[in-house]
């Protein structure tokens, strides 16, 4: 009984670990560099090779986490101006990233000719997302409001939300990749993932950046 309480404080409340999860769940399923890489690999190299580009992502996913821990919890609980400029900058960017995505015309989805192995994949796949600016800036703009110093030390609580994301995105990446290379030809030919990249994104990445942009620094 005595030990609850205690380690209760280096985790995030259950209402901020089940919130944050909904908004990574989002995030992940819609169409951008990674799904995008996923749809590529499973047109073109069939199951076992997207799964292995999906290996890749998630420690690309990883390498954020853990830079978001290393940064993010001195400034969740040193600085509020700190926050506030890295909130609004996120918030700022999302919302450019949403309304450009719904003003352009997605461009045609390029299969690779090359075949490439499941080592490769895997490489390819880490690349791909630990230059995703769409994974940073979530971290960057949107986990800070998941986090409470009153609950003690804030990069105990970073690293387990982001561990969450990680989760989550093998999760999501997985189904798309066991989805797409069940579907290859269709999503070809259909116009239903150009929809998605366009009208859905675009939407998502500006409703987020509204949250992100009324987000506050937890006491």
């Amino acid at each position: 009984m005595l030990g609850a309480p205690v380690a209760s404080r280096f985790v995030p409340a259950v209402d901020s670990l089940f919130a944050f999860a909904l908004a990574s769940v989002v995030l992940l399923i819609i169409p951008g560099p990674a799904v995008i890489y996923i749809v590529n690999r499973s047109v073109s190299d069939g199951r076992a090779v997207a799964l292995a580009s999906v290996g890749g992502l998630e420690v690309g996913n990883l390498m954020h986490a853990l830079a978001a821990t290393a940064g993010l919890s001195a400034i969740i609980a040193t600085s509020a101006m700190a926050f506030n400029i890295v909130k609004w900058a996120g918030a700022i960017y999302l919302i450019g990233v949403g309304l450009l995505t719904l003003i352009r015309q997605p461009g045609a989805l390029e299969v690779s000719v090359d075949h490439v192995s499941r080592r490769r994949a895997f490489a390819q796949g880490v690349v791909v997302n630990t230059l995703n600016p769409k994974v940073a800036l979530f971290f960057l703009s949107y986990l800070p409001q998941f986090v409470e110093p009153a609950r003690g030390a804030a990069w105990s609580q970073v690293l387990i939300l982001g561990i969450v994301f990680v989760l989550l995105g093998c999760l999501t990446d997985s189904t798309w990749a066991l989805a797409t290379s069940t579907l290859r030809s269709l999503l070809l030919k259909g116009q239903s993932l150009n929809i998605v990249r366009r009208w859905v994104s675009g939407s998502v990445f500006v409703m987020l950046g509204v949250l992100a942009a009324r987000a506050h620094r937890a006491a």
